[in-house]
């Protein structure tokens, strides 16, 4: 079995950001005051921020070894089978985390305890630290980690790209502008579309963007994030001669597929609100999107 590595996922804090940007502490005051806003507040989270991340790198066992990336670089990172995953920040640092794993243990960390409880970060740094100090390699297996396993989201197209989200994936025009496609559901019935775009749900993205789309169309039952399958809502369908609006919702179970086929110049595909790391179609092209084949395993 290769050497555990832990690999540490966080983002700059908003005082680094303010310093790139002002170039120095009285510059951001400043800006900071023109806008109702406290250097204090700032510094305050940043020292937190310091705080988690000193005590979880402090927890890595003598044998192990230790990676760090920052959000803006989860694109670029290779992560590998024995990895063990710590996210210290907010609930959508895990989600843009988990759409580059391949079934490697994560462990939520919330570096704000108390201030802003989320959903997915359920440790505390110290609760952390204790944990992987308990751990140890199996004979060839997996680190002991109880872990629950989120459902995911995969999308692919017809050339054998494909991405995966935690929360979701969008599918639609790079300017949110009316998309066209021909959409086929995963009994065969078809339908030519126009649309702001198309959204595919998971549990743990229920509570999010899906959410406020199923309340408006007057609360469809949505799945649970350990649930093994998929909400998928339509954006503003149009009607006209050529495109309907007869399918604009319903629920992936494992292995249906949903299929666009695209019908204008280009059409992206993106995950957790990533835009920037997205794929995209061109005339022609088919995307499928399915449950995903590796949930996220949450410690």
């Amino acid at each position: 079995m290769a050497t555990p590595r832990l690999v540490i996922v966080h983002r700059r804090t908003e005082l680094a950001q303010l310093l790139d940007r002002h170039a120095t502490v009285g510059q951001a005051e400043f800006f900071l005051r023109t806008r109702g806003r406290t250097m204090a507040a700032v510094q305050e989270r940043h020292e937190l921020l310091g705080a988690a991340l000193a005590t979880v790198r402090a927890a890595v066992q003598p044998d192990w070894r230790l990676a760090e990336v920052e959000r803006e670089d989860l694109n670029r990172f290779m992560f590998a089978a024995e990895d063990i995953i710590a996210v210290v920040g907010q609930d959508g640092l895990v989600a843009n985390a988990a759409k580059y794993l391949a079934g490697q243990p994560v462990i939520g960390i919330d570096p704000e305890p108390g201030m802003n409880p989320g959903v997915l970060v359920r440790h505390t740094a110290a609760d952390a630290a204790r944990l992987l100090r308990g751990l140890a390699p199996g004979n060839g297996g997996p680190l002991p980690l109880p872990c629950r396993e989120l459902s995911m989201v995969r999308a692919r197209l017809d050339d054998g790209q494909e991405l995966s989200g935690l929360n979701e994936i969008f599918i639609g025009h790079r300017a949110h502008q009316s998309a066209r496609y021909r959409l086929t559901t995963s009994n065969g019935r078809t339908e030519h579309q126009s649309s702001s775009g198309l959204i595919v749900s998971t549990g743990t993205g229920a509570t999010g963007w899906c959410a406020s789309i199923a309340q408006d169309r007057g609360g469809r039952t949505l799945p649970a994030p350990t649930d093994r399958r998929l909400a998928w809502f339509v954006r503003e369908a149009w009607p006209s001669p050529v495109t309907g609006t007869s399918l604009t919702e319903g629920v992936l179970e494992a292995d249906e597929p949903l299929r666009l086929t695209v019908a204008s110049d280009q059409l992206v595909v993106f995950g957790d609100g990533m835009e920037q790391d997205r794929l995209t179609a061109s005339w022609g092209q088919e995307i499928s999107v399915e449950l995903g084949r590796r949930p996220l395993r949450l410690a």
